[in-house]
């Protein structure tokens, strides 16, 4: 992950000043953004959303919201984190079926518990997608972490591998993690790649625990403040790929409905597949 030009040397606290400066300035002029802008065949729609179990910023358990807030997206693929419960049979929080039916997303499988959605509360939804192959990696580190891997056939018959992950919290782990998945995604380069979640880190440049995602992925858009939803101020939450040039327009996704129904903003970006 590279910074960006000039601030690479800055201090972390100098560039947390300075976000938290911009991020109150800018409070109030924070757009409803709740449609998506448009999409053909030459590109899908991909998002990322960690929805903290479902839990609001008003503290209410509302798996509800969260369906509004993935049907105001609209995605061809989501990658979701916390979608299932932390402990014991990991029960899932989702109505996969009301998902279905309201969005047109499929849940893509998982090889969790009978009861899970995903894998350490990773899920994978698509549209009008074939799976061609469903790998679960289990991340290094202190805390229980993995990420799921979901080779998709879409519509038009381009083929996309998509990864979603929710790394650590600790810096140490994050570095373990994402050397991890580029060492995995290193010996698999025969189709396109996004990798998209809650990475977890907001720093840049050498400091930052993600430097282990570079070379191999190059196309990494310039990060978009994620957290918290009802002021953002770090962007938690990535969306980046293995091929120059395959990810397009970038951005949170930032309505009224998303401040409220978890804690992080979705992400969410256009992806070439022509």
């Amino acid at each position: 992950m590279q910074a960006d030009k000039g601030g690479a040397m800055e201090p972390d606290s100098y560039r947390l000043r300075t976000q938290i400066s911009l991020a109150l300035r800018n409070r109030k002029k924070r757009p409803d953004v709740s449609a998506a802008h448009g999409r053909d065949g030459s590109r899908v729609l991909i998002a990322s959303y960690n929805v903290h179990k479902c839990v609001g910023t008003d503290g209410r358990f509302d798996p509800g919201r969260i369906a509004q807030v993935i049907k105001e997206i609209d995605p061809d693929i989501i990658a979701l984190q916390e979608a299932d419960k932390r402990f014991g049979e990991r029960v899932g929080l989702l109505d996969l079926a009301h998902l279905e039916r309201e969005v047109g997303l499929s849940w893509v499988g998982t090889t969790g518990g009978a009861r899970s959605h995903g894998w350490h509360g990773n899920v994978v939804l698509a549209r009008h997608s074939i799976v061609r192959d469903l790998h679960p990696v289990r991340l290094p580190g202190l805390e229980p972490r993995g990420a799921l891997v979901a080779e998709l056939e879409l519509k038009s018959g381009f083929r996309l591998r998509v990864i979603g992950a929710h790394f650590g919290l600790l810096r140490h782990s994050r570095r373990l993690q994402a050397d991890a998945l580029s060492g995995f995604v290193s010996s698999r380069r025969e189709i396109p790649t996004v990798l998209m979640g809650d990475l977890n880190e907001w720093r840049l440049g050498r400091g930052s625990s993600l430097r282990g995602l570079a070379p191999l992925f190059c196309d990494v858009p310039a990060p978009v403040a994620s957290f918290p939803s009802r002021l953002p101020l770090f962007a938690l939450d990535r969306i980046v790929s293995d091929r120059a040039g395959l990810i397009g327009w970038y951005g949170a996704h930032d309505s009224a409905l998303s401040r409220v129904a978890s804690d992080h903003l979705p992400v969410k970006a256009y992806v070439a597949v022509v």
